[in-house]
């Protein structure tokens, strides 16, 4: 028995019913999509470099860091929801603001770290206060300083993960930007 080959028709009715169903679950085919989908991919991305330098890097998050996740994962939520419900500009829009947030907030906390800026109270280790002496003698549970914010825990051709997050988030809210000039 012979196979049919791999350029016949059954091949290709195959792969077009795998395509089509593909993008028939979402909205890539309109000039929109594919700038929607690269910008929600990227935060995605972002996000998952966060929780790989935490989970299997070590590195503790400190609080400046982890309110810079919150606009990555809204701005995911948006793309999936602009791919798949809610197709339209205002989606494209707020995917945009996201972006610009998690960018704002890297500038900030780059510049916590570099000291033009003053970090946030809750961004400076030392302080026990809310901590119940039971817990502090307690040898059981560990009780851990809250993580500095003007501390640079890691770096890349010198610039923080702040500073990339910065940089990268700009990246996005362009991409959101080029998704908001699309017409549907």
């Amino acid at each position: 028995m012979q196979f049919p080959a791999k350029d016949t028709c059954v091949s290709r009715s195959v792969t077009v019913l795998v395509v089509e169903g593909f993008f028939a679950a979402g909205d890539l085919m309109n000039a929109r999509g594919p700038a929607v989908a690269l910008a929600t991919m990227g935060s995605a991305a972002l996000l998952g470099g966060a929780f790989t330098f935490q989970y299997l890097g070590g590195l503790q998050p400190c609080t400046l860091c982890l309110w810079q996740r919150w606009p990555h994962a809204a701005a995911i939520l948006i793309g999936v929801l602009a791919l798949t419900v809610l197709r339209g500009r205002p989606m494209a829009v707020l995917g945009m603001l996201a972006a610009l947030t998690a960018a704002g907030l890297g500038v900030y906390h780059a510049g916590v770290e570099l000291g033009v800026f003053e970090g946030l109270s809750s961004c400076s280790s030392g302080s026990i206060s809310g901590i119940a002496v039971d817990d502090l003698l307690n040898p059981d549970i560990i009780v851990a300083a809250p993580v500095p914010c003007g501390e640079v825990v890691w770096s890349l051709f010198g610039l923080s993960m702040a500073g990339w997050n910065a940089v990268l988030s700009l990246g996005l809210a362009g991409i959101w930007a080029v998704a908001i000039t699309r017409r549907a």
